[in-house]
């Protein structure tokens, strides 16, 4: 099926570029000397987690416990859920652990890992470290990890009793900025944050076997990995124009696109009409605190995927998406009913609303590949 017979809108994954995003990232890790531990709530599917961990090769982040068990169905095993561990989901985890899964869930709390320690299933917790971003996380230096890690035996054996298994950062205030030389400074204050949190906890006895670091920006551009045992990236492998406006990427490198319909010429208010809006591109502008123009997306050719005459979508409602036109020779170029495809701000938040992704070689539709969404 030929790229512009797909209905509208339509998610569409350029294969080519998946799979030169993810190699860029495996031969990332590999030379420095970590395990790679793709974070899957970008993707959310079975066949994109197959490239993403080499087959396998390398466990897994998520982001829901719903995601978690969508992927053991798939025979994705080693999976760490990296979102604080709340103690009425202990029993959905523990469940997840009963049908194989070699599951790590973390917290920043230490009511919450006593609250783990009690529960009785063997739980393997990983304490999670404010390197910077303050979402979420205690300090590295903190009173707080030590309060964590004494809920747990030192001598805990894994599979055996609950124990303190590592120490886990993200780096997520590397979005915040353009520079490679601020992106490398970031990447070293994460790892000696994590690392040094680590160091903390064996000195204490504690047998922290991982120590687990990384944002999409700080693993390619890391230059020392010294002490961690794993990087967690996850929007390097569809890309978008948030990185993009960051340096992290090019506009060739963004694998992920919405193909959208044109369904109106406002002429009188100087707008071309989408019926892709609100919904099918979400309402995340990250790009624009480098790249104002960019507004909702990119407007691109929808065979080529070239931007189309620095079009761009201005605004959007529920089901529009609003392309303001400077130039009237844009409404010829896009007459009504004529397709185009959007280049998303932030490709996690615009998958959301998908089901599952068109698969592009070129300009040909091979295939479909699903995607979980939900808790």
């Amino acid at each position: 099926m030929h790229v512009t017979d797909l209905p509208t809108p339509s998610l569409l994954l350029d294969k080519a570029r998946l799979t030169a995003n993810v190699d860029r990232m495996l031969k990332k890790a590999e030379s420095l000397g970590v395990a790679l531990r793709p974070h899957l709530k970008t993707a959310k599917s079975a066949a994109v987690g197959t490239l993403a961990t080499d087959k396998l090769r390398y466990g897994i982040t998520v982001s829901t416990l719903k995601e978690a068990s969508y992927f053991a169905d798939h025979g994705f095993l080693d999976i760490t859920y990296a979102v604080g561990i709340v103690p009425a989901k202990l029993d959905e985890a523990a469940h997840l652990m009963d049908r194989g899964v070699e599951l790590k869930i973390i917290t920043d709390s230490p009511d919450v890992a006593r609250a783990v320690a009690a529960h009785g299933a063997p739980f393997d917790l990983l304490a999670e470290i404010d390197c910077g971003d303050h979402r979420g996380g205690v300090p590295a230096d903190g009173e707080e990890l030590m309060e964590i890690a004494a809920a747990f035996r030192t001598d805990a054996e894994p599979g055996q009793a609950p124990r303190l298994a590592g120490v886990l950062t993200h780096a997520g205030h590397s979005y915040g900025v353009n520079s490679i030389a601020e992106i490398e400074k970031i990447a070293e204050e994460e790892r000696l944050a994590v690392v040094g949190a680590a160091e903390r906890l064996r000195a204490a006895g504690h047998q922290i076997d991982i120590v687990s670091a990384g944002s999409t920006p700080t693993a390619l551009f890391s230059k020392d990995a010294t002490g961690l045992t794993e990087y967690r990236p996850g929007v390097f492998v569809f890309f978008d124009l948030d990185q993009q406006s960051r340096g992290v990427c090019d506009r060739s490198d963004i694998a992920v696109s919405v193909l959208a319909s044109v369904i109106g010429h406002n002429k009188a208010a100087g707008k071309i009409l989408l019926d892709s809006g609100g919904l099918a591109l979400s309402k995340d502008r990250g790009a624009n605190a480098f790249r104002p123009e960019v507004g909702y997306g990119e407007v691109c050719d929808a065979e080529t995927a070239e931007p189309v005459g620095g079009l761009y979508v201005s605004g959007v409602s529920q089901e529009h998406g609003h392309v303001a036109v400077t130039d009237p020779a844009a409404y010829e170029k896009l007459p009504v009913g004529s397709k185009v495809r959007i280049l998303p701000n932030h490709a996690c938040m615009t998958a959301a609303a998908y089901d599952a992704y068109g698969i592009l070689e070129g300009t040909e539709v091979v295939g479909t590949w699903d995607r979980v969404n939900g808790w």
